[in-house]
C-alpha cells in the first residue's frame, strides 16, 4: 500500500515521535511504501488565507465556492497542492496527534482547513447533481486511521467516564472530516496515560501499532451509514425504522 502520515507534535524527542519512527519502520519491513508530513517540522502554515487561492490580500475576500474555483484553474498554492497530491496516491492516510483540549493541535485542523477543500475533499456532486459525501466523494476508497495519544487513562474515556466516551470525543473527526470526505475510517489506536508511559508500556504500545498497521488493508472500517444508501431520507435525518426511537451519534453506524 501506499500510505501517507500525517504528524502533528512540536517535540521531536517526544512519545508521538518515537511511535511515528517505529510505525515507519514497521510499514517499510511490511513492504509498503510511505510519505511523511511532519508539520512542525515543515513549518506548516495553519491559516487559512487570500495567498491560498492566488489572490492579492488586499484584494478581496474569499467568497463561497473559491476554493473550489481555485482547485479547478490549479490556482491553490504549492503547499496546498503537495499535500493533495499525497493524499491522491495514497491507498490510506495515518493521523498522528496528541489530544489537546478534546481535539486535534491547531496545526493539523489548519491542514485539514487548508487541504480538504471544496473540490477535492468535498463539495463534489455526481453527473445528475447528487453530492457525494459520508462514504463518496473523490477521497471513497482510501482509509484512514488515526493514531492518538491522550493524558487520561482508559477509564476515564469510558461510557461512564469523566471525560465521556471516546468514541463521542472522536465522532467529529472520524464521521465528520474522514466519513464525510469519503475515507473509510478505521477504528482509532489510542494511547492512554501518555505522560505516564514506561519502557515496558511503551514496548507494548509499539507492538499494537505494528499489529494495526499489518491489518491495515484487511481491517473493517467502522461501519458508519453512507448517506446516499437509503438510510436517511430527503431531508438527510436518519428513517424512522433505523434505530427506533433512539437518538444520539451512535444511531449514525450500522
Amino acid at each position: 500500500m501506499n500510505v501517507l502520515w500525517i504528524s502533528a507534535h512540536p517535540d521531536q524527542r517526544s512519545l508521538n515521535a518515537a511511535l511515528r519512527d517505529e510505525g515507519l519502520r514497521a510499514l517499510t519491513e511490511q513492504g509498503h511504501e510511505y510519505q511523511l508530513s511532519d508539520l512542525y517540522a515543515m513549518h506548516w502554515n495553519p491559516v487559512v488565507g487570500h495567498e491560498d487561492y492566488g489572490h492579492d490580500p488586499a484584494d478581496r475576500l474569499l467568497v463561497a465556492g473559491e476554493s473550489a474555483a481555485a482547485l479547478a484553474e490549479g490556482r491553490l498554492s504549492d503547499d496546498i497542492l503537495a499535500e493533495q497530491a499525497k493524499i491522491t496516491w495514497a491507498d490510506a492516510v495515518v493521523v498522528q496527534f496528541p489530544l489537546w483540549w478534546y481535539g486535534m493541535p491547531a496545526i493539523l485542523k489548519g491542514w485539514f482547513d487548508r487541504v480538504f477543500v471544496k473540490g477535492f475533499a468535498y463539495g463534489v456532486a455526481d453527473s445528475s447533481g447528487k453530492v457525494l459525501r459520508y462514504g463518496e466523494g473523490n477521497l471513497a476508497g482510501k482509509r484512514a486511521l488515526a493514531v492518538i495519544t491522550v493524558g487520561g487513562r482508559e477509564s476515564t474515556f469510558s461510557p461512564r467516564g469523566v471525560n465521556g466516551d471516546l468514541e463521542q470525543v472522536l465522532f467529529p473527526l472520524q464521521h465528520g472530516t474522514f466519513w464525510y470526505a469519503g475515507l473509510a475510517p478505521l477504528p482509532p489506536l489510542v494511547f492512554h496515560s501518555a505522560d505516564r508511559m514506561r519502557e515496558a508500556e511503551f514496548a507494548t504500545a509499539t507492538k499494537e501499532l505494528r499489529r494495526r498497521l499489518e491489518t491495515l488493508d484487511t481491517a473493517e472500517p467502522v461501519p458508519f451509514r453512507s448517506q446516499n444508501g437509503g438510510d436517511y431520507d430527503e431531508d438527510l435525518v436518519l428513517r424512522p425504522e433505523l434505530a427506533a426511537g433512539r437518538t444520539g451519534l451512535e444511531i449514525h453506524t450500522r
